[in-house]
C-alpha cells in the first residue's frame, strides 16, 4: 500500500491494542461482559469526558448508570477472575481516567476496606447498598502532612469513649469525599498507637469536606481536604478487623494492581489518541502516521503498553491462586506507571500542538497520568519496596 493512501481510521488493524491477543486467556462469558461495558463506556462515558474534566465537575448524573451496568466487586461478589476485573479498570480508564478513578476509589479502597476489614455482621449491613451504589464510599488515609510516610505517622486520632470512638484530626486528597455518604477513616487509636479503620457517616456534626481546587489532573475526580473535629462514632462502625496498618496494606496491595491496571489503560487511551492522529493527520502531503519517527514512537506506545499488560496478566494470575506478594504489586505500580510516562509523552510529541489542547483528548491523557504516577504509593517507595525485597535491606528511612 502506497504510504500516500488514506487510511480509515474507523477500520485500523489491532483496533483494541492487545497485540498479543491476552483477552484470549478470559472466558466467554468474560469476554461478552467485557464487551458489553466497553460498548457502555464508549456510549455513556467518551462523549462527555472531556467537557467534564474541562469544567471540573462530576457527571452526578452517570451514578445511576454505572450502577445499572454492575461494575461493583465483580471478583469476590460476581465470581469474575482478577484478570477479567483487570482488564475492565483498564477499559474505563481508557475511556476517561477520572471516572476510573472515582470507581477505584468507591469500588477498590472504599468497597475492598468494608470486604477486607469488616466482620461479617458490618458485611452484611453494609455491602448491599455499596454494591448497588445507593451509598457511594471514600478512602481517608492521606493526610495533610502525611502521603508516603503515614504508615508510622498517621496524626488522626481516634478515642474510645463507652460505646463511641471520638474522631479527630485532617485528610487530604480524598477523591469522592465532596459527595460521598460514607468515608473510611484511617485513624491512631490514642490507647495503644495502633491505626484503625472506622466507617464514618460524612452528614455527621464535626465532619466537613471541602473541593480541592486549581488541579492539573483528574479534574473531574472531587478530591477534597476532609476535617475531623470531634466527630462521634458508634464503636459499631469500627470496622472489626481493622486494628493495625499491616491490616490496612490488605487493602492497599489489592488496590495498587488497579493503579498499575489504570496504567495500563492510560497507554491505551495514547496509542488509540495518537495512532487515530496519524492516520488522519496529512503533512508534507502525506499522512503523519507514514514517517519512520512517528511510526517508531507509535510503536513505542504499543510495546510500552503490551509490556505493561503482560506484567498485569500475571500478576492477575498470580492473585487468583492467593499466590501474589506485595512486591510484586509494588513493581507492577512503579514500572507501568514509569511506562505510562514514557508512552503519554509520545503520544502528546505525536499531536504537536495539539497535544497541548483538549480538543484533541491528548492534553487530558497527558495531564492525568501525573496523578496516577503519584497516588497508590510514588514510584520511588514502591521501587523502595520492591528493592527491599529483593536484597533484605530497607532503604526507607
Amino acid at each position: 500500500m502506497s504510504t500516500t493512501t488514506a487510511i480509515d481510521p474507523e477500520n485500523l488493524p489491532y483496533a483494541d491494542g492487545d497485540f498479543y491477543g491476552f483477552e484470549q486467556l478470559l472466558t466467554d462469558k468474560e469476554r461478552d461482559r467485557l464487551a458489553e461495558i466497553r460498548e457502555f463506556l464508549a456510549r455513556e462515558v467518551k462523549p462527555i469526558a472531556v467537557d467534564c474534566w474541562n469544567r471540573g465537575e462530576f457527571p452526578m448524573e452517570l451514578i445511576p448508570k454505572l450502577a445499572e451496568i454492575d461494575l461493583v466487586s465483580p471478583v469476590r461478589r460476581q465470581g469474575f477472575s482478577n484478570l477479567f476485573a483487570g482488564l475492565v479498570h483498564a477499559e474505563v480508564t481508557r475511556a476517561d481516567t477520572s471516572i476510573a478513578t472515582f470507581m477505584g476509589v468507591h469500588d477498590g479502597l472504599f468497597t475492598g476496606s468494608i470486604e477486607a476489614l469488616a466482620s461479617q455482621e458490618q458485611q452484611d449491613a453494609w455491602l448491599p447498598d455499596i454494591y448497588s451504589m445507593k451509598k457511594i464510599g471514600a478512602f481517608g488515609l492521606t493526610e495533610p502532612l502525611g502521603g508516603s510516610d503515614v504508615a508510622g505517622g498517621t496524626r488522626t486520632t481516634a478515642r474510645r469513649d463507652g460505646d463511641t470512638w471520638i474522631l479527630n484530626g485532617a485528610k487530604r486528597w480524598i477523591g469522592n469525599a465532596t459527595f460521598s455518604d460514607w468515608v473510611v477513616i484511617y485513624a491512631r487509636d490514642v490507647a495503644d498507637n495502633q491505626v484503625k479503620a472506622f466507617l464514618v457517616d460524612t452528614s455527621l456534626p464535626g465532619y466537613s469536606a471541602s473541593k480541592i481546587e486549581n488541579k492539573i489532573s483528574l479534574r473531574t475526580v472531587q478530591n477534597a481536604d476532609i476535617v475531623l473535629d470531634d466527630v462521634v462514632v458508634p464503636d459499631f462502625f469500627k470496622l472489626a478487623n481493622g486494628n493495625s496498618f499491616r491490616d490496612t496494606n490488605k487493602v492497599l496491595k489489592v488496590t495498587r494492581l488497579a493503579v498499575a491496571w489504570q496504567a495500563v489503560g492510560q497507554q491505551l487511551a495514547a496509542f488509540d489518541v495518537a495512532r487515530r492522529y496519524a492516520v488522519e493527520r496529512i503533512q508534507f502531503g502525506r499522512p503523519l502516521a507514514s514517517f519512520q519517527l512517528v511510526q517508531q514512537q507509535l510503536v513505542q506506545i504499543l510495546g510500552n503498553a503490551v509490556s505493561s499488560m503482560g506484567m498485569m496478566v500475571r500478576l492477575a494470575q498470580l492473585e487468583d491462586v492467593g499466590l501474589a506478594k506485595d512486591e510484586q504489586s509494588a513493581l507492577a505500580k512503579a514500572f507501568t506507571t514509569d511506562r505510562m510516562r514514557e508512552s503519554v509523552a509520545l503520544g502528546r510529541s505525536i499531536l504537536g500542538g495539539n497535544g497541548i489542547v483538549t480538543d484533541y483528548e491528548m492534553a487530558k491523557i497527558f495531564a492525568d497520568a501525573e496523578a496516577i504516577y503519584s497516588y497508590e504509593g510514588t514510584y520511588e517507595i514502591n521501587t523502595l519496596v520492591t528493592g527491599r525485597a529483593i536484597t533484605g535491606i530497607s532503604a526507607i528511612v
